[in-house]
This record gives structure tokens, sequence and C-alpha cells, in this order.
């Protein structure tokens, strides 16, 4: 496994997700989403991974209310806003490879194992 959880250090469900994977001694690399962000090729992977570019926005913040990202319908200039915009973001997004989830997902992490 390679897992990679994109995340912010105050979300309780990033934390949540680093602990799952350290309770089960699996190796993970941590990335503050918002300084490093995901790349275009990764955000088009996680999409592809879960289906929906809606399910990576976060539309319960005020980012978001105050964001034009809500009346853009297109998904490339929702890619565009999102890589320029990491506070949008749901987190944690967990990659395992080909494999993504959003949000804190103990059970399709399990059947990674």
């Amino acid at each position: 496994m390679n897992i990679q959880i994109f995340g912010k250090n105050k979300c309780f469900d990033t934390k949540k997700a680093q602990r799952y994977f350290k309770e089960r001694r699996i190796n993970f690399q941590m990335v503050d989403i918002n300084s490093k962000g995901l790349s275009k090729g990764e955000l088009k992977s996680v999409i592809v991974a879960v289906g929906d570019i809606e399910k990576l926005i976060k539309t319960d913040s005020d980012a978001y209310l105050e964001s034009t990202l809500r009346y853009l319908s297109d998904t490339d200039s929702k890619i565009e806003k999102l890589l320029e915009s990491p506070e949008l973001y749901r987190t944690p997004i967990v990659r395992n490879g080909k494999q993504a989830t959003v949000g804190y997902c103990p059970e399709v992490w399990k059947s990674w194992e």
C-alpha cells in the first residue's frame, strides 16, 4: 500500500484518518493541502476515483460561499478554482494508488489492507 493523506492540520477528520493508519501500523505520507495542495494530475486522478468533482468540494464552508466556485458549471473551471483555492477541498483526501476516498471512510480503507 502507498497511502497519501491530503488534509488540513486543524481538520478533525484528517486527524482521525492519521490515527486510523497509525493504529494499524500502516505507513502513510501526510500532505498539508493548504501549503502543498494537489497537482492537476493528482486532482484529476482523485476525481476519477471518487466519481464526481462535487464530492471534493466543501460546500458548507465560508470559503465556498465567498468564492465563485458555486457559479461554475464546467468541470475544467472547477478544477482550476480548486487548484488555486485549496481551502475549498473537503478533507481528508486519502489515496492508495489509483483508489481514493474523500472524508473519513474506514470501511473503504479496511478493504485496502
